[in-house]
């Protein structure tokens, strides 16, 4: 899965632009589903449907793993060819110095900021700029209105990988790898690449209206409270997938914790809970759709969230893998602890 996780972190896709993210996983997904359409707003829509079970009809289990990733956009060309810019998702500017930026059309650069060089005073955006190496407003590659993704080399440190844009492209190889190794499920899944999480979760919100599943789960990326000094949290790099139980706007539903944690272990497969105190996921949006959709959430560990590079462990990206084609392959009981 490594090659596919570094190929997708290199697709430029920030939110709204989703389209080369799109043609890519509808690539590599072609011949594992059985439909694949694109609703209006531009989530990929992949049906696999279920083996026939009379005594326990199908379900309709949708998994959403967004495709956008944040970024910046152009707000203003300055006369010596620097831009202004403003944020594209959650971006923290104290972590954009020395990190480069790329534009749809190719185009490369890198962060400053007013005032000295070696100011020590907390970054602000309104006092931040992108240098594209133009002279003048006149040669300027990029203008108003496009937007730049951050990027770095995608790195093999054997147990971990490093990484942009992880969040979210490392789920979207989850769930591409689980629709390959997922022989037959009794329900119907619908896995759906969604668009424009990080700007509200909007995506999975009309997704989920047209899909009307009986259960959804999201695939995307927490916080690890494992690093020195970190902000406290029981989720750890290596210690396997995490299961949601709360976030800053959802609380998990408790059958589908049940059915994710009774499936761990029943396979023996190692896993945490977490508790987020900050950010959400697509399960938010999905639980609200039409009448109510039982949700919840399964996370991959991630080091740097919202940075210009991100690390998770591999160990982690197959046990969710592993978790989720043994869950998809057996009962989805969600009604107990309702």
């Amino acid at each position: 899965m490594k090659e596919l996780i570094r190929r997708l972190c290199n697709v430029y896709g920030p939110c709204g632009q989703e389209e080369a993210v799109r043609r890519l996983i509808s690539q590599e997904i072609s011949g594992l589903v059985d439909e694949v359409r694109v609703d209006a707003l531009g989530n990929l829509i992949a049906l696999k449907r279920g083996v026939g079970n009379d005594s326990a009809p199908a379900k309709r289990v949708m998994i959403a793993a967004h495709m956008d990733e944040i970024g910046v956009m152009v707000s203003h060309v300055d006369a010596k060819g620097f831009l202004r810019f403003t944020n594209v998702g959650s971006v923290l500017p104290n972590t954009l110095f020395g990190s480069r930026v790329l534009f749809a059309n190719g185009s490369q650069g890198t962060f400053g900021m007013d005032g000295k060089p070696m100011a020590v005073e907390k970054p602000e955006m309104s006092k931040m700029f992108v240098d594209v190496g133009a002279t003048s407003a006149s040669d300027v590659p990029v203008g108003v209105g496009d937007v730049g993704v951050f990027r770095s080399e995608f790195a093999d440190l054997g147990k971990r990988i490093l990484a942009p844009s992880l969040d979210n492209r490392v789920s979207c190889a989850i769930l591409i790898q689980t629709l390959a190794e997922l022989i037959s499920s009794p329900h119907d899944i619908y896995a759906v690449f969604t668009v424009q999480e990080e700007v509200g979760l909007r995506g999975a919100g009309t997704a989920a209206f047209g899909v009307e599943p009986d259960v959804a789960l999201a695939l995307d990326v927490t916080l690890t409270g494992d690093m020195p000094e970190s902000y406290t949290m029981d989720v750890a790099l290596g210690a396997g997938p995490a299961v949601k139980v709360l976030d800053r706007r959802m609380i998990a539903h408790p059958g589908v914790r049940r059915w994710l944690v009774n499936s761990a272990e029943a396979f023996d497969i190692p896993y945490q809970l977490e508790v987020l105190e900050f950010g959400s996921t697509d399960a938010a949006a999905m639980q609200l759709s039409r009448a109510g959709v039982p949700a919840g959430a399964l996370s991959i560990p991630s080091r740097y969230i919202h940075t210009p590079v991100q690390m998770v462990d591999y160990d982690d990206v197959q046990n969710t893998v592993r978790l989720l084609v043994n869950a998809l392959g057996g009962p989805v009981d969600v009604t107990s602890g309702a």
